[in-house]
């Protein structure tokens, strides 16, 4: 039995870009750029300093979580990571969906779901409290009962 064989893309139509498909396409690239650079100092920082992978547990994400600068470059690699992977899945379903009302439809739940995890990861990233006032001290971590707090 052969395996399955792929559709090919539809063919291009040779149109200039769009101005707004333009400045997309340019995204694309200069995201990709910045991503890698973030990946990167997300990687070093979390895994080549101190004590590698093994010190990675809720108390290392708090006590990240607690300067703000990383909740924002974590911030800015969600919000790049997640329009730079929705943009490239757009132009995959303009090259295979084959009727406009499919590419409409992908489209439209594409960008639902982009818009939710944008929206659930803000959510998390900003409003991140390890130490909730109201919350019984036995499900908390340890640093949270320490002295002073």
């Amino acid at each position: 039995m052969a395996a399955p064989q792929l559709s090919h893309p539809l063919p291009s139509t040779r149109k200039r870009l769009t101005p707004a498909r333009r400045w997309w396409w340019i995204f694309q690239r200069a995201s990709g750029v910045l991503l890698v650079v973030l990946i990167f100092t997300h990687l070093v920082v979390n895994l080549v300093l101190g004590d590698g992978v093994s010190q990675i547990d809720f108390a290392f994400v708090a006590g990240k979580w607690a300067a703000w600068y990383w909740q924002w470059i974590d911030f800015t690699m969600l919000l790049l990571a997640m329009l730079h992977g929705a943009n490239g899945m757009s132009y995959l379903i303009s090259d295979y969906a084959r009727s406009k009302r499919s590419r409409v439809i992908l489209n439209a739940l594409l960008g639902t779901a982009t818009a939710v995890i944008i929206v659930l990861g803000t959510l998390v990233i900003f409003t991140f409290d390890p130490c909730p006032q109201d919350a019984d001290p036995g499900l908390l971590p340890s640093f949270c009962t320490e002295v002073g707090r």
